[in-house]
């Protein structure tokens, strides 16, 4: 009866070493689970890159580490209100959003509260 002839589960070469062995090296097997893994971790990417756009724009708006502005303003800039890292409630009950270190209170109407998160919890 002839062996069976073990090959790396991403560039095919002949494997040679522990019956058990998969990968030729380091750098296939890295690759084979970035191949397995690209739509989850694309998907997670992209909410990365817009959570850091939204703390970019706050940062940007926001030198003096409180100041205020108008949904617009946000807005114009490419900024989406639906993403956002945590939420810190007041004793009286307001409610900032956070990206990062970089915050906002809404006010009424299209107003806005900035801020900068001085410690992390």
């Amino acid at each position: 009866m002839e062996e069976a002839e073990n090959t790396c589960l991403d560039c095919g070469k002949t494997l040679f070493g522990r019956i058990d062995k998969k990968f030729c090296n380091d750098s296939c097997r890295n690759a084979h689970y970035n191949k397995l893994n690209r739509v989850s971790n694309n998907h997670v990417r992209q909410i990365n890159r817009i959570l850091k756009k939204n703390r970019d724009i706050l940062a940007q708006l926001n030198p003096d580490d409180t100041t205020k502005t108008k949904e617009k303003i946000l807005t114009r800039l490419g900024f989406n209100f639906e993403y956002y890292t945590n939420v810190y409630i007041t004793k009286k009950g307001k409610t900032y959003f956070f990206c990062y270190d970089q915050g906002y209170l809404p006010l009424e109407g299209d107003n806005y509260t900035l801020v900068v998160k001085k410690e992390y919890v």
